[in-house]
């Protein structure tokens, strides 16, 4: 899940070697929160106008965890 985030992020920014994932112990629901931190000129290509594209990664993420039997969580830093 970690390797997933990792990579649709680092298809949209300009300084993929900037991007990096925090998880998060399980809270007590079982949600895994997942903090994905990029450059501070980059953020605006991660989150996209009105917050589409974010939106979408965190479909992706949520259909993903699914699968694996798993809540999960995005937050963009």
């Amino acid at each position: 899940m970690k390797d997933l985030l990792i990579a649709i992020a680092q298809g949209l920014v300009e300084a993929p070697d900037q991007v990096t994932v925090e998880v998060a112990e399980p809270a007590e629901d079982g949600t895994v929160v997942y903090t994905l931190f990029v450059a501070e000129d980059d953020k605006g290509r991660v989150i996209g106008k009105q917050g589409r594209i974010a939106k979408s990664i965190r479909t992706v993420m949520r259909a993903a965890g699914t699968r694996q039997g798993q809540k999960v969580s995005v937050d963009i830093n």
